[in-house]
């Protein structure tokens, strides 16, 4: 009982500390290949495998209604602690090399997701794309700022050059 109540509290941490939480069931899928996939995932997130009752408890006591119905079969949680985007790209490969792996929904920033909405966001850009986009557009625009404000210049230059050799002859 007191093992129960332990991982419950942990669970519950787990629940309350993700920046995002994804639910995977694993049906079929070899203690080699879970393995694989926590090695895959591990410098962002934690998977975890637990009895569906104290998953159910667990997500209660962190205030998650996101799983509500959904805990059956062997299922496992993704707790996510960086880029959640990262994740659910790596869990998408993943389950294209190991199909067993069935990514069910996901809970994100307070909101419940289905599971295509978990598969729009392994689409998605990591941050640091999108950040090293913004970037480039923003020397872009820099670049061509310059470059508009640098012509009426030289064009006055060869301007007067023009007018300098028109006199001079």
């Amino acid at each position: 009982m007191a093992n129960k109540e332990a991982t419950v509290a942990e669970l519950t941490d787990k629940f309350s500390g993700s920046a995002a939480i994804l639910l995977t069931e694993y049906r079929g899928l070899t203690v080699a290949q879970l393995k694989q996939l926590r090695r895959e995932i591990s410098a962002d997130a934690t998977y975890a495998v637990a009895k569906n009752t104290l998953l159910k408890i667990a997500a209660a006591n962190a205030g998650v209604t996101a799983f509500d119905g959904q805990l059956a079969g062997p299922s496992a949680m993704v707790f996510v602690h960086g880029e959640a985007v990262t994740v659910a790209k790596k869990l998408r490969d993943f389950a294209k090399a190991n199909p067993l792996l069935v990514v069910k929904s996901g809970y994100l920033d307070g909101v419940a997701l289905t599971a295509d909405e978990v598969k729009k966001l392994a689409d998605l850009e990591s941050k640091e794309v999108l950040l090293a986009k913004a970037a480039g557009a923003i020397k872009a625009s820099l670049f061509k700022a310059a470059y508009v404000f640098q012509a009426p210049l030289a064009q006055a230059v060869r301007t007067v050059d023009a007018l300098r050799e028109k006199q001079s002859n």
